[in-house]
């Protein structure tokens, strides 16, 4: 199995892939450079380089095999080894170790390992489709248009009297175009200022003729409001209701309670007549009808009332709250 195909592919991903037992191939990026002497121009790209000291196992091409052959992380870190002894014994033997897409490695004479890249492989995603051109050399003139050049005029005898009175008015073309230049821009200027300005005076006007038209319709509601007169041709007859006393005081002085509401109604009416404000409570949770004396919103009210019951009727009464 050819591991270098794989270590070509995460090269494009990653900027270190080592080989365990074998070294590590880095990547570094190097920005577009224009050759002088050659007249071409590179994109920018990923430089090469192999480190024969990093050598130990990151896991990284072990794992990339593992899913790409669908084998065990195990299988491929053994065919990893395989490879890798097979590279060592070609270059023991001074042979060369040509990587596919990746460089050349080769042996030089003091046993140490020397790497020469494949420039031809950019693996720089971002380069993608980018290729380095030769332009052919700009010829440049030596010296300056004679056009440019002032041009002497042979004198030419001119009659005085028709000079004097038709005057000769130098034109220049440049000139001629500044100043139409110069014009065009003023009167760019100017436009863009009164358009600018007209549109905020008509903002401006909208603005009140809005605020007034709201202002006049808001007064017509409100005279009419105050003109308008409710008449309901078929009234409704009154409707009696009767409601139920409700006490929302949270503070009773309670006579007793009483399963059957007979009893407590007799009880109520007892301590009626004996001047109580008394009345029925809810039932409670376990079925009894509690009679109070009196409720209050005031706890202190509501102690007072008990202490006067025991001490004028000698009559037990408790306090429940709500």
């Amino acid at each position: 199995m050819k591991i270098e195909k794989y270590i070509s592919e995460l090269l494009y991903r990653y900027q270190c892939v080592g080989v365990p037992g074998f070294g590590a191939f880095l990547c570094e990026w190097q920005s577009a450079q224009v050759i002088v002497a050659q007249n071409s121009f590179v994109p920018p790209k990923k430089v090469i380089s192999f480190n024969s000291h990093i050598k130990n196992n990151d896991g990284l091409l072990a794992n990339h095999i593992a899913l790409q052959e669908k084998i065990s992380y195990e299988n491929a870190v053994s065919k990893i080894q395989t490879q890798v002894v097979f590279w060592l014994e070609k270059l023991e033997n001074k042979e060369n170790l040509v990587l596919e897409n990746i460089g050349e490695i080769f042996s030089n004479s003091e046993h140490n390992f020397v790497f020469k890249p494949n420039t031809a492989i950019n693996y720089l995603t971002d380069s993608f489709g980018l290729a380095g051109f030769n332009s052919p050399e700009i010829a440049r003139a030596n010296q300056i248009q004679s056009e440019v050049a002032p041009q002497i005029e042979t004198p030419v005898s001119v009659d005085t009297t028709e000079e004097a009175e038709t005057p000769v008015i130098p034109l220049n073309g440049k000139n001629r175009t500044k100043n139409w230049m110069k014009y065009a821009a003023a009167v760019a200027v100017f436009a863009s200022a009164g358009t600018y300005g007209y549109k905020m005076y008509f903002d401006y006007t909208i603005e009140q003729q809005t605020s007034i038209v709201e202002k006049t319709v808001q007064e017509k509601i409100n005279q009419k409001l105050q003109e308008a007169t409710f008449v309901i041709p078929n009234p409704i007859n009154a409707v009696d209701l009767t409601l139920e006393a409700s006490h929302t005081e949270k503070y009773h002085v309670v006579a007793g309670a009483f399963r059957s509401k007979q009893n407590a109604i007799n009880a109520m009416n007892d301590l009626i007549s004996k001047g109580f404000e008394a009345h029925l409570l809810k039932e409670n949770k376990y079925g009894l009808i509690p009679v109070a004396f009196g409720s209050f919103s005031n706890l202190t009210e509501a102690q007072n009332l008990k202490i006067q019951i025991k001490a004028k009727d000698s009559v037990d009464a408790w306090l429940l709250i709500d």
